[in-house]
């Protein structure tokens, strides 16, 4: 058994659509969970005026009765309430009105090349699709995601360890406990002194026009040691991690671990060493590999970072060309946000839940919530039983 998630919408259309598939059956959600997760994808300083609009919420349209889901695909729709101010523009269907097309692609984005590769003529056909309010929907998705896997005693968090040129220092180990009060920052950062000078620094680039850049960090713990495998190259974990968070929107670098970092140092300051005791089993003092070896989880807290680039949009547009006289032009200029790390962060979380519930689903199976619960309680006595 495997999940699929699928989403469908525009940007500034009637709204959005999220399908996910293989989730069992008997699983209990809130429809305030759901909610809760796509409320944290709208925070963080530097948001722009998109924000004062929307107040996304889940409806459920399939799958789920009476809060448990049936077994089959869920169908989750969040509407788009600026659609309001965009219904010409933006209506499935031909209107009266004349709609003035777009042609001035912004460098960054996907606008240019989508048209080329679309026999397109209208900028807006692509840049609709292309834009990051997309993963609204697969917020919602990954939420369902979470929910199993709490059943599994597995939680996913993040914070944000850059924005501009403001890094903050990682205190090891972090615990799932350090991130309890993370969304109280305004750029969801574990920092308070780094924090306010992140904040500062989106409000000094944006006053001079500019959009900002940064990290952000997802950390699951309570995974068991397995999931994924070393025999096969598309099953390995490392690699659907890195698929699914570069596909967040503006996402330029992932790794794994202290992924890059560990290109600069000697193999024995790169590896997590093995001990055993009675009591612990198997275990390692350090966690270089970021909990996976091999494209497998090692049981220790999973860590994948992520580079997210300033976004495309700017307040100040730079040159581009327009596409039906090529004539020089400045880019176009749309409503958009300064900087979206800490949101980007939540949308992290999404898409490793979805890739860990995938990996329970296909390594336990099961029709029931029950059914996977009690295949993960047998796994876990296997491997206690070989520890001893």
């Amino acid at each position: 058994m495997a999940l699929r998630l699928i989403t469908a919408g525009e940007s500034h259309g009637p709204g959005l659509t999220c399908i996910v598939e293989g989730l069992p059956a008997g699983l209990r959600l809130r429809p305030e969970e759901l909610d809760s997760d796509l409320a944290r994808r709208q925070l963080g300083h530097g948001r722009g005026g998109r924000m004062k609009i929307e107040n996304d919420r889940a409806e459920v349209t399939g799958g789920i009765r009476h809060g448990v889901t049936l077994g089959g695909p869920i169908a989750l729709q969040v509407a788009n309430r600026d659609y309001e101010n965009w219904r010409e523009r933006m209506s499935p269907w031909p209107v009266d009105a004349d709609i003035e097309e777009v042609h001035l692609p912004r460098p960054g984005h996907a606008d240019l090349v989508g048209t080329q590769k679309y026999k397109l003529t209208d900028v807006r056909d692509v840049l609709e699709r292309a834009s990051a309010r997309e993963t609204a929907a697969r917020v919602a998705g990954g939420s369902l995601a979470r929910a199993f896997l709490r059943e599994m005693g597995v939680h996913v968090v993040s914070h944000v360890t850059q924005i501009g040129a403001i890094h903050t220092h990682v205190e090891e180990p972090l615990e799932l406990h350090d991130f309890l009060e993370v969304d109280h920052s305004p750029v969801r950062c574990l920092d308070p002194a780094i924090s306010r000078a992140m904040v500062e620094e989106i409000d000094a680039l944006r006053r001079r026009n500019e959009s900002l850049g940064g990290t952000f960090e997802v950390r699951a713990f309570g995974l068991v040691p397995g999931l994924g495998t070393h025999v096969s190259w598309e099953q390995r974990l490392d690699g659907r991690l890195a698929l699914a968070v570069a596909s967040i929107q503006a996402i330029k670098g992932v790794a794994l671990g202290e992924g890059f970092a560990l290109a600069g140092k000697p193999g024995s300051e790169a590896h997590d060493e093995i001990f055993h005791s009675s009591e612990r089993g198997f275990y390692r003092e350090t966690n270089r590999a970021g909990g996976l070896e091999g494209g497998m989880t090692t049981g220790e807290p999973l860590i994948v970072r992520a580079a997210m680039k300033p976004l495309p949009t700017l307040t100040k547009p730079l040159r581009s060309v327009d596409i039906a006289t090529h004539a020089p032009a400045q880019a176009l200029r749309e409503r958009t946000d300064s900087c979206t790390v800490p949101a980007a962060g939540v949308v992290g979380e999404a898409m490793v839940a979805f890739v860990l519930a995938n990996a329970y689903r296909q390594k336990f199976g099961g029709d029931h919530i029950d059914d996977v619960c009690d295949a993960v309680t047998a796994y876990r006595e296997r491997i206690d039983w070989r520890t001893r």
